[in-house]
């Protein structure tokens, strides 16, 4: 399951759009950064890593494509002078794009169960892993300084908030779903209690009463992503 942003009532000072594209920004920084770390370090098994990988990979695609497809033929409707703006960040997501198909092509399956490799190849898988993953983090945090200043202002001034939640639904849709528990961990790093809550709050009942043990899996599995660093 992958948390997607809900229209609801709320008592945040800024609209929903800006809070869940602020805490959704504030988890791909978090999730690029630990990858990257996290293959550096020997004692991360490479199950902990292609369970991450494999999660930022569909993530990442999956925001984007909704953004160039959905939203940004809504905010160039609306303000046309941002247009070009607009079709350089689609440009910057065609970088993105290919640097998450190489890091999705590292073949991080060749360990046992318990993510142990023979000791030759995990150094090189590990070695390819790290160069690529820093690749895809140090796109994503130039991406979003860029991206913000233009996204985030727009959003404030020319969504409505039926726009924004018409949006969402179509990316309800379409989200992915691996390892969405990772979603919820991430999000509990980025935000407020009370702004998690607000991004979660629409979720249906059946998945609310997982969110406790979603919540555990995720401080587990982030817990071994950290290894010695914790």
């Amino acid at each position: 399951m992958n948390i997607v942003p809900f229209m609801k009532a709320h008592t945040s000072p800024e609209p929903m759009s800006v809070l869940e594209t602020r805490l959704a920004h504030g988890v791909h920084r978090a999730a690029t950064t630990l990858l990257a770390e996290a293959a550096a370090d020997p004692s991360v098994p490479l199950n902990a890593l292609a369970q991450l990988r494999d999660f930022l990979v569909a993530n990442l695609h999956h925001h984007h494509e909704t953004e160039d497809h959905d939203l940004w033929p809504q905010i160039i409707a609306a303000v046309p002078a941002v247009a070009d703006s607009m079709n350089e960040l689609t440009g910057e997501h065609e970088q993105l794009d290919g640097a998450l198909d190489r890091l999705s092509a590292v073949a991080l399956d060749g360990g046992t169960a318990d993510g142990a490799a023979t000791a030759g190849s995990a150094a090189e898988v590990r070695a390819e892993l790290e160069d690529a993953a820093a690749v895809v983090r140090d796109i994503i945090h130039s991406h979003l300084s860029h991206e913000e200043p233009i996204l985030l202002p727009a959003l404030r001034e020319h969504i409505s908030p039926a726009q924004w939640n018409d949006f969402s639904q179509k990316v309800i849709a379409t989200s992915p779903t691996v390892a969405g528990h990772l979603m919820v961990g991430f999000l509990d790093q980025v935000g407020t209690p009370e702004e998690v809550g607000l991004m979660l709050s629409a979720l249906p009942a059946p998945v609310q009463e997982l969110m406790p043990m979603m919540r555990q899996q995720a401080a587990q599995d982030l817990l071994v992503l950290r290894g010695d660093r914790a």
